[in-house]
């Protein structure tokens, strides 16, 4: 069979037969897990609406993105969510999409531990006995293999740059459900159309409405809205115009860091300075802290730029060690097609609550 070469070209975890002996045995184990599910044993049902942003494999598909504007939508619509999410530490003990959105939504609970179900019963027991306001809603993060939790909406994203048509169970590949999961999505978001053809998504949609029966709801592009530039011990928002011309060394520990990069050098305009490029969720210990800076400094670097993600656990770095201004990309999702549709569902979801019985 040779080696496994996967979505995006990306080699399995266990390449060739062992590793593709290993998927078959995880298929049968997933399968086994996910009857019991469907069954509904090990669910647990909250009393208030649960939303769940999720994917097929392992990496970024651009989840907290789509969380982050789900969330935005539900407050501007008087309501009050809380963000459950599992929680991978950071390298000052708190996860970083954790970190991020406690920067962003300070008025927003977010539940961060590996037990979801226990965090959200001591949230929702907490405001039991309280005279503050209740969380009315709950929007999952990662989501859609989490489900112990009980969910009145799934949402699933397809990450277009890596199609899991194109890859394997792990750990022979990348996926952690196989493609036939589809099935059970509520919603299916394509992410990442700028990375690939009309002739791509079009091909991708089909294969999604052979396996569900239709395509997917709605298709996005990630776009850079602007740069927090950290220099010293200040800050500045910039629009992306201002990293025209500079020598960038861009700096990433996410799931997909191919859009990352292509657009730094696209929006730079010239050749990157360098990049370094960790694994996901990487705790930025200080020895790969100062690989950073000296490879900064070596380079010539005017900038090192950045996801939120990343200066959730770089903003600790003492400001006089940078060489150069740290900036930090501001993402924003913009629909191709599909806004209105996904958020009617996710509005009329929060809405209607629980069903009776459940």
């Amino acid at each position: 069979m040779g080696t496994a070469e996967t979505a995006g070209g990306r080699r399995g975890p266990v390449p060739g037969p062992i590793g593709a002996g290993l998927a078959r045995l995880y298929r049968v184990a997933i399968a086994r897990i996910n009857r019991r599910f469907d069954e509904g044993r090990g669910v647990v049902r909250f009393d208030r609406p649960v939303i769940s942003v999720g994917n097929l494999s392992v990496g970024g598909t651009g989840k907290t993105p789509l969380v982050r504007h789900i969330v935005r939508v539900l407050l501007e619509a008087g309501h009050r969510p809380c963000i459950a999410m599992r929680g991978y530490k950071g390298g000052a003990g708190e996860s970083d999409e954790a970190a991020a959105y406690r920067r962003e939504f300070a008025e927003v609970p977010v539940v961060a531990q590996s037990n979801r179900t226990d965090g959200l019963i001591a949230l929702f027991g907490e405001e039991h006995d309280s005279d503050g306001p209740h969380r009315d809603c709950v929007v999952l993060d990662d989501g859609f293999q989490h489900r112990q939790v009980g969910r009145e909406l799934d949402i699933v994203l397809i990450d277009a740059s890596r199609s899991p048509f194109e890859d394997r169970l792990l750990p022979a590949g990348w996926l952690r459900e196989p493609v036939e999961s589809l099935k059970r999505a509520g919603l299916v978001v394509v992410t990442h159309a700028e990375s690939v053809s009309a002739e791509h998504l079009r091909e991708l949609d089909s294969k999604i409405a052979a396996v569900r029966g239709r395509g997917a709801e709605a298709v996005t592009r990630h776009a850079w809205d602007g740069v927090e530039v950290h220099e010293g011990a200040g800050c500045v928002d910039r629009g992306v115009s201002w990293l025209r011309g500079k020598r960038v060394l861009a700096v990433c520990a996410i799931g997909n860091p191919g859009p990352f990069l292509a657009e730094a050098e696209r929006t730079a305009g010239t050749p990157l300075a360098g990049s370094i490029v960790l694994r996901d969720h990487d705790a930025y210990a200080a020895p790969t802290v100062q690989r950073i800076i000296e490879r900064a400094r070596e380079s010539g670097a005017h900038v090192v730029l950045v996801t939120a993600k990343d200066w959730a656990k770089l903003r600790n770095v003492r400001p006089d060690a940078w060489p150069c201004p740290v900036a930090v990309v501001r993402l924003e999702l913009t629909f191709v097609r599909g806004e209105a549709s996904l958020l009617e569902a996710v509005q009329s979801t929060v809405e209607r609550g629980v069903p009776e019985g459940d």
